[in-house]
């Protein structure tokens, strides 16, 4: 079984941290529960330039590093390949910020685990000379999961036109109001709930 497990918000907990520095940073009071939207922009309600200084702290190597996994996940993706499934980390991130997420990974046990960078949200710039760029959506395509997990309701939407046979969507705030566009979508509360679904 190949299963396609994204990156932020479904193994580490990225939303929580950005949301705690930015209220740090720009005297905000962002509740988690509060990111109502994707977009950080209108969840964090920020005008363009602090919008860019989130991004660019969020994919600072030294930051990535500081995100906490997301309770069970780790647990979860060691057992998988105890029992022979093959996850593979499917994020959205910057091609820049591969070796960084990478080490991620294998602070947390997981350095068997293969990452794929894809422009989930067609906003990839193009990479320095030396960087792998990300997969286009259509590169994307040519890949097969048998499962996926995502957060993101654009991410999901790029699931929705794959062949991946089952979707599960990591409840988020985020997501909450995002319609399942057919049968193979179903929701998971935690890992634990993930866990018992395969």
């Amino acid at each position: 079984m190949r299963i396609y497990v994204d990156f932020d918000d479904v193994i580490c907990e990225t939303a929580k941290h950005l949301a705690s520095w930015a209220n740090e940073q720009y005297g905000t009071n962002i509740e988690y529960e509060e990111i109502r939207w994707f977009d950080l922009r209108r969840s964090f309600k920020l005008e363009e330039s602090r919008y860019l200084e989130v991004m660019e702290y969020a994919h600072h190597d030294a930051i990535l590093s500081l995100y906490p996994p997301t309770p069970g996940a780790v647990d979860t993706m060691s057992q998988w390949q105890q029992r022979g499934l093959h996850a593979t980390v499917v994020t959205g991130r910057p091609a820049t910020t591969r070796e960084a997420s990478r080490k991620w990974l294998a602070q947390y046990g997981l350095e068997q685990t293969p990452l794929i960078c894809v422009d989930k949200y067609r906003r990839e710039p193009p990479p320095p000379p030396g960087v792998e760029p990300a997969l286009t959506p259509e590169e994307f395509a040519a890949l097969r999961f048998d499962v996926a997990i995502e957060d993101a309701p654009a991410a999901l939407d790029l699931l929705a036109n794959s062949s991946c046979g089952k979707i599960i969507i990591f409840d988020r705030p985020w997501n909450r109001d995002y319609v399942a566009p057919d049968s193979r979508f179903t929701r998971a509360a935690n890992w634990h709930d993930i866990a018992s679904k395969l």
